[in-house]
């Protein structure tokens, strides 16, 4: 197959089609840091989201295709997730600063609706919980990593992280059964009694991490999909 897995460097999701043989593409307007150039596309995505025309990969390569086969889509949430909301208060924002963020959250949306109303047979589009479970519809699907964690033991997957699939010619994923972390056990509380997400622990560069899809998931996508 031909996939085409838009706004994405991390190349987490493009990698494990690759290893299934399949003709996978990340693209971004960031460089990758997956360490494949020669499967990167750095540029907007929209250029090339109806196939049919050449581009160049990150290595300088060009390639041609006629028509992707798949899209997987994870267009930026920073406007779109429900903790972006809660900028839209006067408890927290100017008026001014509202409807600043407005604008950019209707461009935001615009820009998602490009992978909704996309001329290609198989789509997939990931994005958090958010305003466009309204604006467009509800997901088909809502995942989270733990269902494609190997065992308990894997900690990289084995977290909770609420993720919606909106689907065009795809099944929903089939996940493990594995029980829903306790993430009071792993992580602790607040003050107020509330427990802690693997987010609030993690080290480094927080939304680059938070941005990168799970490998269990990339997995899953990459064997049910392809």
């Amino acid at each position: 197959m031909k996939v085409l897995i838009a706004c994405e460097c991390s190349q987490t999701v493009c990698k494990e089609f690759r290893k299934l043989g399949h003709e996978a593409y990340s693209c971004d307007i960031e460089e990758c840091y997956g360490g494949h150039p020669e499967w990167h596309i750095k540029g907007d995505c929209l250029e090339i989201l109806r196939g049919g025309q050449m581009f160049k990969t990150e290595d300088g390569s060009a390639h041609n295709i006629d028509k992707w086969d798949l899209i997987i889509a994870h267009p930026p949430c920073t406007y779109l997730s429900n903790v972006a909301t809660r900028s839209h208060s006067t408890k927290r924002n100017t008026i001014e600063q509202i409807n600043e963020r407005t604008a950019k959250r209707i461009k935001a949306q615009e820009f998602f609706m490009k992978f909704a109303n996309v001329d290609c047979k198989k789509v997939a589009i990931e994005n958090p919980v958010g305003v466009m479970n309204t604006v467009y519809r509800k997901p088909d699907q809502i995942i989270e990593p733990y269902q494609f964690a190997k065992t308990e033991e894997d900690k990289e997957n084995y977290v909770t992280k609420r993720t919606c699939l909106w689907l065009k010619g795809l099944k929903p994923l089939q996940g493990n059964s594995l029980d829903k972390p306790n993430n009071a056990e792993r992580f602790g509380r607040h003050p107020n009694g509330k427990a802690r997400c693997w987010e609030e622990v993690v080290k480094g560069d927080r939304t680059t991490v938070r941005s990168k899809t799970f490998t269990g998931i990339a997995k899953a996508m990459a064997e049910q999909w392809g």
